[in-house]
């Protein structure tokens, strides 16, 4: 499967990186001459996956679905940029993430697409459950484009030649872009034989693509006008989820603790291991992926900071670049486990008092090996808490009661003291507020914020940067960058971004 991924790789960084148009191919590889055996098509999933990784290690996800909340701010390291995110200073000459990356992922689904359903497979299991990943892939990057940008270009086959008629493409507006979306897990759902997970859980399966439906579902009613039709397929599609084998895990940490990967709460997860290179700027800088970037270096830790605060940290690593606001850390209890599950605040200790330092994120703090700090916790995408709140947000639409899902939650939370944070049913806006703090507090670091806030209509009331200005309603999109607007001429800038 490697010799296959790597010559795969080859005909991807033909067709999908690029930066002139009129360059002509010097390689006799093809899509086609590459897609002659069952081990090709696994070789292209297995590139699908890893251009995937390379879009969370390098933060491009997180970017998108987190860094521009009222969450993060800036830390010991200095800002490495990332202050335009919660400053709210973005602008089509320092934009967010380039959306190419996205499109890489894309056109790798739709070369699998296009060419396995015509190879011929030792089992017909094993070759619709490769499209079926194919499908599910692509319609989790479309529905992360279209939150971000709106409207956005649509391209549902693979670009293999330089004619600029072809690889240029206009903006499709965002209901096409929902309908398409919806079609790609629909057709997915069908392939799937059972609802199971791969080792690991870090593939799509049946569990994970209803829990992306799920989530779509939810977006469309409250966002596209679906209402209470969307909202009920959305229940639908998490009622399957609970028989295929997931769990809230007993304790907070371990869900994401590197020697618990592939646990029973993880429904999709991004893969990271030690010893790989992931990032895809030059040079390469290890296998960290963006949690680096959330700790602190052993010589950064101040002497006078209490030992058992040292001793939590361990051996040091990485760079504290940002980490969660003041407002934010005051909003866990000191009776919800998820708090250290979470974060660690270092204090130094004064004459006067303990003094704030700096907070390490404990939920991608990674493992030492050799004496180093390598930071390769896998990135969750979706586990179960978030099908449970998923779950109590839809009944809380429906006008149902939300109890259930919402205390299974506080439960483990909140352990011994769970019976003094009772969630008790009240009207649907009392609702909705509780389950979007619920989320707050059990989501935090994992890239989920942003797009909560917009779903729950929250962003002009919850960010302090943009309180007031809710009239602004582009600020809820992301500029398009000027270099995508250079090479796609065919792309008109975000109205309010010009």
């Amino acid at each position: 499967m490697k010799s296959s991924y790597i010559l795969f790789l080859i005909v991807l960084l033909q067709v999908s990186c690029k930066r002139d148009l009129d360059l002509k191919p010097t390689s006799v590889i093809t899509s086609n001459s590459f897609f002659k055996a069952e081990t090709d098509v696994t070789g292209a999933v297995y590139g699908m996956y890893q251009l995937l990784r390379v879009e969370v290690a390098n933060a491009n996800l997180y970017f998108l679905g987190e860094a521009r909340s009222e969450i993060m701010t800036s830390s010991l390291g200095g800002t490495l940029g990332y202050d335009k995110y919660y400053q709210q200073t973005l602008s089509a000459t320092n934009p967010g993430p380039n959306w190419q990356g996205l499109y890489a992922v894309i056109n790798s689904a739709n070369l699998v697409l296009k060419y396995a359903p015509d190879i011929a497979f030792s089992s017909a299991v094993t070759k619709n459950n490769m499209i079926a990943q194919a499908y599910t892939m692509r319609a989790y990057m479309y529905f992360t484009l279209v939150r971000s940008w709106g409207d956005i270009p649509l391209r549902t086959e693979p670009t293999e030649g330089y004619d600029p008629q072809t690889i240029q493409v206009a903006r499709s507006p965002k209901a096409e872009v929902f309908a398409l979306i919806k079609a790609d897990l629909d057709k997915a759902l069908s392939l799937y034989a059972t609802n199971t997970f791969t080792a690991g859980r870090n593939t799509w399966s049946k569990p994970a693509a209803n829990a992306l439906k799920a989530d779509v579902y939810l977006w469309s009613g409250k966002q596209l006008g679906g209402g209470n039709a969307d909202f009920t397929i959305a229940l639908a599609a998490i009622a399957d989820i609970p028989t295929s084998d997931v769990q809230l895990l007993p304790n907070f940490a371990d869900v994401f603790d590197y020697n618990t990967k592939g646990n029973k709460e993880v429904i999709m997860a991004v893969r990271f291991q030690l010893l790989e290179n992931v990032r895809s700027t030059a040079p390469v800088i290890g296998p960290d992926n963006l949690y680096a970037n959330m700790y602190i270096q052993t010589t950064n830790i101040p002497a006078s900071a209490p030992q058992v605060t040292k001793d939590l940290i361990g051996v040091g690593g990485g760079q504290n670049i940002w980490g969660p606001t003041a407002a934010v850390r005051s909003q866990f209890t000191s009776d919800d486990l998820r708090r250290n599950g979470t974060f660690l605040e270092i204090f130094a200790t004064t004459a006067s008092g303990p003094l704030y330092f700096a907070t390490l994120n404990m939920k991608g703090k990674g493992v030492v090996s050799g004496g180093t700090r390598f930071f390769v916790n896998d990135v969750m995408l979706y586990r179960y808490a978030d099908i449970l709140l998923m779950k109590a947000e839809a009944k809380n639409a429906l006008g149902q009661d939300p109890t259930t899902e919402v205390n299974l939650v506080r439960q483990r939370a909140y352990g011994t003291n769970y019976n003094s944070h009772i969630f008790v049913n009240g009207t649907k806006v009392q609702n909705d507020d509780a389950i979007l703090q619920e989320r707050l507090l059990e989501f935090l670091y994992e890239g989920k914020r942003w797009f909560d806030l917009i779903r729950f209509n929250k962003v002009f009331e919850l960010v302090p940067l943009l309180k007031n200005r809710s009239a602004e309603t582009h600020l809820l999109l992301f500029p398009v960058g000027s270099d995508v607007l250079s090479l796609e001429p065919k792309i008109t800038q975000n109205t309010g971004w010009q």
